[in-house]
């Protein structure tokens, strides 16, 4: 299982878009500063997550939810502001 996830700044609202094998994992690299992007904006939330089969469906799912298209489904979706 492969997940597509949204992650949420509680520092500053920011959101961050990836993908895992293992959700928990992850959030815990991203919150203890192992992920330079998102290092200086810890703590960081689950907001959002979808699963997939393949890791290819969650990867495009990720560059879909990055796309000027994504965005936009993402707010009609009340998922994001």
């Amino acid at each position: 299982m492969y997940f597509t996830y949204i992650l949420k700044s509680l520092k500053t609202n920011r959101f961050y878009y990836g993908h895992t094998q293992n959700l928990s994992e992850r959030l815990n690299y991203h919150n203890i500063g192992k992920v330079k992007s998102t290092k200086a904006f810890r703590p960081w939330v689950i907001h959002y997550f979808e699963s997939f089969e393949t890791r290819s469906e969650a990867y495009r799912r990720e560059l879909f939810f990055k796309s000027k298209d994504g965005k936009q489904w993402l707010r009609a979706n009340n998922i994001i502001p």
